[in-house]
């Protein structure tokens, strides 16, 4: 692992948005999405405002908390919106929150929530610092001191 801190980067540069249409083969038989695939796009949503924080590749180290709130039908637009909530040496907790919007009468509906944490790593798998953040809104300070801390440490790996 380098010693070198890189300089702060404002949350901003973090976050990420994707989209998603849940199609029959994302759903139970209930036409209902999946908590498995709904799974694996938080995870890549919440990839995505790593490596924009990093500038690195990362690696999923754990999920600490999800909140499955409201089901998700066929047919549905879902909005994946990620940004990087805090940093440690070489982790960083990232939160998502997922909506689904209805395109025709141009509303969003919060359905679940997730924090991860990622560490930063180089093509080798090796562990490299990453940059602090700085936050520029209350929301983004709120979520830097949010209840949920990761559950792995930087030693763990």
């Amino acid at each position: 692992m380098t010693d070198e801190t890189p300089p702060p980067r404002p949350v901003r540069d973090s976050q990420s948005e994707m989209a998603e249409i849940v199609l029959p083969n994302d759903a139970n038989p209930l036409a209902a999405l999946l908590g498995g695939r709904l799974m694996h796009w938080i995870d890549l949503a919440g990839a995505m405002a790593a490596h924009r924080h990093s500038r690195n590749y990362v690696v999923t180290a754990s999920v600490d908390h999800i909140d499955f709130l409201f089901p998700v039908r066929v047919g549905a637009l879902v909005i994946l919106r990620s940004s990087v909530n805090r940093v440690f040496s070489t982790s960083m907790e990232v939160g998502v929150k997922v909506f689904v919007e209805d395109y025709l009468a141009d509303t969003a509906h919060h359905v679940a929530s997730a924090y991860l944490t990622f560490v930063a790593v180089d093509k080798d798998g090796k562990r490299l610092k990453v940059a602090p953040i700085i936050p520029e809104t209350d929301e983004q300070r709120c979520r830097k001191t949010a209840r949920h801390p990761p559950l792995r440490t930087d030693k763990a790996r």
